[in-house]
């Protein structure tokens, strides 16, 4: 990576830089006692993540198209996944509480040395970005964390009306810094999204492997501070 001049690192964010703390399904859980479903966290946790994987797969069901109407349908799926029952006010009063919740700081944490490897990217003279799949509430979310000034661009799906790992998203990027390809590296945590996405446009990629559980063909770190290590 050296011999490569880059001149931009674009980072992911959810699952790289920050995660639901203390975790989704104990968000939901909380918010959830306020209403009157007493579910526990892990069973919360299950149900987000079957509703997440069907809401995924559904025809037209996007992130990006369909923004807070998506997540609504989503966390009715998960209360019908739990049996939970609620009549329709109930049900739709505590979607929007959680919506709020996970717009706001005190439902994230930062991954550690997140900031400190974004000001030593920079720190080596180079563009320092964010491509991430996210609806509307991530850039006041990031100017809540006040981790907003640590970027010099940020790339949002729900923008650019695209989502990784289609290459326009990552092409839009590119477009902030007028950069080639070639003189640019994208970090995240999904092989999928974020690695074949990049490498399909020309791009650098680095894997954050947390878990170590997998071989992959694409250089793989640890945390984030391997990212510093491999620039050098």
């Amino acid at each position: 990576m050296k011999q490569v001049p880059l001149r931009a690192v674009f980072f992911d964010v959810g699952g790289t830089l920050l995660r639901p703390h203390p975790s989704v399904g104990a968000i939901y859980a909380r918010v959830g006692r306020r209403h009157g479903f007493t579910a526990n966290a892990e069973g919360w946790e299950r149900a987000f993540r079957a509703a997440w994987k069907t809401a995924k797969a559904g025809e037209g069901m996007s992130l990006t198209a369909a923004d807070k109407s998506w997540w609504r349908s989503l966390v009715f799926l998960a209360l019908d996944t739990m049996k939970l029952e609620g009549d329709n006010r109930t049900r739709h009063a505590y979607f929007e509480e959680l919506f709020a919740s996970f717009g706001r700081a005190d439902a994230w944490q930062l991954y550690t040395g997140a900031v400190e490897v974004l000001r030593g990217v920079r720190a080596r003279g180079l563009h320092v970005g964010a491509i991430s799949n996210w609806d509307a509430r991530l850039r006041p979310l990031l100017r809540a964390m006040c981790l907003d000034g640590e970027f010099d661009s940020i790339t949002v799906s729900c923008e650019v009306k695209v989502e990784k790992p289609a290459p326009e998203i990552f092409q839009a990027a590119l477009r902030t810094v007028q950069a080639d390809p070639m003189e640019a590296l994208h970090v995240g945590d999904s092989y999928e999204e974020d690695v074949r996405g990049a490498k399909a446009v020309g791009m650098h990629s680095i894997l954050i492997d947390r878990k170590g559980w997998q071989q992959y063909d694409c250089p793989v770190v640890r945390d984030l501070k391997g990212i510093l290590a491999v620039l050098g």
